[in-house]
């Protein structure tokens, strides 16, 4: 993958940290953006085109967990969150918001690189040939080779974490998944956080395409097994 045209905005308020992050990600071949606080974060993604963000949860302004939920209301950009938190509920509230990834402060800068090139790679991988899954009389459309999602005709926001669940998903409707076969399925085998994460991207899922989240009609629960695609 060419990195030179990667924009990667790193926000967040210790600049040690910044200077450690943009280093790495310089030598890695990214272009780095910073931002110390969360009204710099906003200003700097609605000026450039951002590819990845690598966002702070601790901020003097606004919090990352608020900032995440208001770039999702416009934007599908990969998020990987950066917490001192290492309690599983703060993390898991991070991904409610959208967050694709998470690392827990200290962090080694290979596992860094690593982890920015895993998501970009999920999220530029080559499309399919195979164009729109459409079910229930068009209910529900997913396009394949745009990466669109349309319910009733309107377009939806999904992250790239949540259309790569989706996809996996329809494509095999029936077919019973346990989390770990999603995190594999789904992810390659790239994705580091814990199997609950993937619960949290089932919730903002089911909220995005089923018009009634308690009562679903696309993404079943198979209790104590995992989830599946369509009715019983």
């Amino acid at each position: 993958m060419d990195h030179t045209s990667k924009k990667i905005l790193v926000v967040e308020d210790e600049e040690k940290i910044v200077e450690f992050i943009e280093s790495y990600l310089l030598n890695s071949g990214y272009e780095v953006y910073k931002a110390f606080n969360g009204r710099e974060a906003l200003q700097v993604f609605n000026s450039q085109d951002i590819d990845l963000i690598l966002l702070d949860l601790m901020l003097p302004d606004i919090s990352g967990e608020q900032i995440c939920k208001e770039l999702r209301k416009k934007s599908t950009v990969p998020i990987i969150m950066l917490t001192a938190k290492s309690h599983e509920d703060s993390i898991l509230n991070g991904f409610d918001m959208g967050a694709d990834d998470y690392m827990t402060k200290p962090f080694s800068p290979r596992q860094m690189v690593a982890r920015v090139k895993a998501l970009l790679r999920r999220v530029s991988e080559e499309k399919p040939q195979s164009d729109i899954l459409s079910f229930n009389q068009g209910d529900l459309r997913i396009n394949q080779i745009d990466y669109t999602v349309r319910k009733s005709d309107k377009i939806l926001y999904l992250t790239p974490s949540e259309f790569k669940l989706l996809m996996t998903l329809a494509k095999r409707p029936n077919k019973v998944f346990t989390r770990e076969e999603l995190i594999y399925a789904a992810f390659d085998g790239d994705y580091l956080g814990y199997d609950r994460t993937i619960d949290s991207h089932i919730k903002n899922l089911r909220a995005k395409i089923e018009t009634d989240p308690k009562e679903c009609q696309y993404i079943l629960t198979i209790r104590g097994i995992g989830y599946k695609f369509g009715r019983d």
